[in-house]
């Protein structure tokens, strides 16, 4: 863990350059994001706000390689996502990332405990450690009594701890997230974006949400405005 540490208060963890993306063709072309740029150091928390339709889910897809830019690049951990084969990216995906979206994404045919250990098996990690890992971080976000239980059977809030977990249980530099609490009411809401706070200072990985909520906002360490497709840091 101490290794761990050291290696991520180095570079920046996802740093772009220029970036810019457009949708469309033609008379449709709307033009997203014009030459953004953005370096994200080790544990730092950072929001990034906008208008609806600003951009900002797009700003989080191309900073996670889920998406391409038109022009410029994202670096994740120094490595240019573009470049790298989709098995690559993929890998490095894995490795250096965590995502958390408004909608949990938990497969609905597995428990708490195999959502969250899929991840380490698509790494390739033994089950038994890949177990585990998983029911020590349900244990960190307090559901150990509902490890068991599919999604069906859990509330929003417990659904969100689970793909908060899902997120963290490969020990990410940085987790985005994509409105992680927009479909939750006001205090099942501060509830779990009072646990990712917790978890970002005690495993010092890199925080980034894209959010409304100004509150969410107001607490973190930075944050960016996306507007008319430009990036500004807010003062």
């Amino acid at each position: 863990m101490m290794a761990r540490a050291r290696e991520r208060a180095g570079a920046a963890v996802i740093a772009c350059d220029g970036l810019s993306k457009t949708y469309g063709e033609g008379h449709t072309a709307v033009r997203v994001l014009s030459g953004v740029r953005l370096e994200l150091r080790p544990g730092e928390k950072v929001a990034i706000v906008g208008a609806s339709g600003s951009g900002k889910s797009t700003l989080l897809h191309l900073l996670g390689g889920l998406d391409t830019p038109d022009d410029g690049q994202v670096l994740v951990k120094g490595r240019d996502m573009a470049a790298m084969t989709d098995a690559d990216r993929s890998r490095l995906r894995n490795e250096a990332l965590g995502f958390i979206y408004q909608f949990h994404h938990l497969l609905p045919e597995f428990t708490a405990l195999e959502n969250v250990a899929m991840p380490l098996l698509i790494r390739g990690l033994g089950a038994a450690l890949a177990s585990t890992r998983a029911t020590g971080l349900l244990e960190r976000v307090g559901l150990m009594e509902r490890i068991h239980h599919k999604p069906s059977e859990l509330s929003g809030g417990e659904r969100q701890r689970v793909a908060i977990a899902r997120a963290l249980v490969t020990e990410p530099d940085a987790v985005l997230a994509d409105e992680p609490t927009g479909n939750l009411d006001r205090r099942t809401a501060d509830q779990v974006f009072e646990l990712m706070v917790r978890l970002n200072r005690e495993l010092h990985t890199t925080l980034v949400i894209v959010t409304h909520d100004t509150r969410v906002a107001e607490q973190m360490d930075l944050t960016y405005v996306l507007e008319d497709g430009a990036l500004h840091r807010s003062e």
